[in-house]
């Protein structure tokens, strides 16, 4: 399995990541219920044959099906320590950031986490100054990393607008979390208000990326204007992320054993890979 160091964190982690929404969203891109005793084992077998198979980055919030991705996630890599990378999350409205992530602590089985982010789509540039204010969100998450609770911190982000910048420019964070994809390429994009992943990079933030597969759309799109059209459309768009030399951890959420080895050959087929500079140059 490829493997990265994770910006200025130092953390070394696999290239391919294991998202963990799937596993606490109840029907979340097909049948599937946290509370059903044989679907939750599926998904544990998942996650033990991910660490199997070299897959070290895993990624949860408490947002996934109240709390279940991360009690399936703690039942599975408990006694792993730092032999993973476990991220999670606390959400924006939050007001007792402590009281959330010791929650997560004792749902993960974890003494500590390596990765805590403000779980976000999209920000005003006044809810980032509120969240970086004094006593503000990211005042309680660094006091929880100088207690040894947390070890880095981040924010989650499906926009590139000025709060985005303004979060990075506070150097406050170590990883950011954007949507890239092929269809949504803006993050890799030289112009703002495009672009984050440079500056990001510039600022050695690890840089892992979500809806990395499109969350299924562009699979579904393409079957419904042409139902007859089974080609599986996922090594594509994995590689084409893979390929960006920037990202540091694709994630890709599943549930099934088959699932994480059809991704890791994916991810360890290197002759796959795509030269984005070369693509844009004459693309873009």
């Amino acid at each position: 399995m490829e493997t990265t160091i994770l910006g200025r964190t130092g953390l070394a982690v696999s290239r391919l990541g294991f998202g963990g929404a799937p596993a606490g969203l109840r029907n979340y891109l097909s049948t599937y219920s946290p509370d059903d005793a044989e679907q939750r084992r599926t998904v544990i077998r998942a996650l033990e044959r991910a660490v199997e198979l070299g897959i070290t980055y895993f990624d949860t919030a408490p947002a996934y099906g109240q709390g279940a991705s991360e009690g399936i996630y703690g039942e599975a890599l408990q006694g792993l320590g730092d032999r993973v990378v476990v991220a999670t999350k606390v959400s924006p409205d939050v007001v007792d950031v402590r009281a959330s992530v010791e929650r997560s602590l004792n749902r993960l089985r974890r003494d500590r986490l390596d990765l805590v982010q403000i779980h976000g789509s999209s920000y005003s540039l006044a809810q980032a100054e509120a969240f970086l204010a004094p006593g503000g969100m990211v005042a309680q998450m660094e006091a929880l990393r100088d207690e040894g609770l947390i070890r880095f911190l981040g924010f989650t982000t499906e926009d590139n607008n000025p709060a985005v910048y303004r979060f990075m420019e506070s150097g406050r964070f170590d990883v950011i979390q954007l949507c890239y994809n092929l269809l949504y390429q803006h993050p890799a994009e030289q112009t703002r208000p495009f672009g984050s992943m440079f500056e990001a990079e510039a600022r050695a933030m690890g840089i892992v990326t979500m809806r990395t597969v499109t969350s299924g759309l562009l699979q579904r799109w393409i079957q419904w204007a042409n139902p007859e059209n089974t080609f599986d459309y996922t090594p594509a768009l994995l590689q084409f992320v893979l390929s960006n030399p920037l990202v540091d951890v694709a994630l890709v959420g599943m549930r099934d054993a088959e699932v994480v080895e059809a991704n890791v050959r994916i991810a360890e087929n290197l002759e796959g890979r795509l030269d984005i500079k070369a693509l844009h140059e004459k693309y873009v």
